[in-house]
Parts: structure tokens; sequence; C-alpha cells
């Protein structure tokens, strides 16, 4: 079977099985400098040291993990979106509602969500001579 794609809800955790598969440990030397820098970035990310660096070496620039707003602005597009799916329900039953406009706007209303989300959580390729901010 498959594997699960990435979403942005399970996409800063690694499976269990990707971790038993890594078997070689690499240890570098940094300065003070470049430690303080890296520390910074891993914290800003809250992603371990060692998934900052795998994204790193996959060509991703991990993100900021965003700010707390961010997560309550989220809650209440979802709870938008359930309101209008409980509407939906009710004026489809009683056929008092232009489904094709609402299903639209709704499917707008989810892809909006989901732009958001990859936009703020996802990590980005790294573009060619591009340095991690």
């Amino acid at each position: 079977m498959a594997a699960p794609p990435k979403t942005p809800a399970n996409a800063r955790f690694e499976r269990k099985s990707d971790m038993q598969n890594r078997k070689i440990e690499v240890k570098i030397r940094l300065n003070p400098k470049e430690a303080e820098l890296l520390n910074r970035r891993v914290k800003k990310s809250r992603l371990s040291r060692e998934s900052y660096l795998r994204q790193l070496i996959g060509g991703l620039v991990p993100t900021d993990m965003p700010p707390p707003d961010y997560f309550a602005m989220m809650k209440e597009l979802r709870c938008i979106g359930n309101s209008l799916d409980q509407i939906a329900q009710k004026a489809h039953t009683l056929n008092a509602l232009n489904v094709k406009r609402y299903d639209e706007n709704t499917e707008l209303l989810n892809s909006a969500i989901v732009k958001i989300t990859n936009a703020v959580m996802l990590p980005r390729k790294m573009e060619k001579g591009e340095k991690p901010q």
C-alpha cells in the first residue's frame, strides 16, 4: 500500500518507518554564529533540528510556524464552511436554493482554505542558488 500523501495536517510529522530506515549518523561542526543561526531558524519553524536539516537536504525551505491567529482564522473559515453545508442540506430538501451557484461558492471557500494552508504551512522548493532565510 502506498504511503498517504503529505497534507498540511501531517506534513510536519515523519512516519516511524522513515526513522527506522535512517541508520547513518552525520556530525558537523559549527562556529557559534552558525549554531545560533541554525537554532534560531529551527525554533521559528518548530521542527526538530533533524527534520529542519532533512528538509534543506531535500531542497525544501522550511517555513516558520504561523502565528496563533492563523489557526483561529482557519477554524473560523471551517466553521463557516460547515454552516454552509448545513444550510445547503436544508435548502436542497426544500428546493429553495440555486444549487449550482451554492456549490461553486462552497468549492471556492474550500479551495481558498487549501491555498492558504499550503502557502503558510508547507515548505517550498528551494530555488537554485537560494539560501534559506
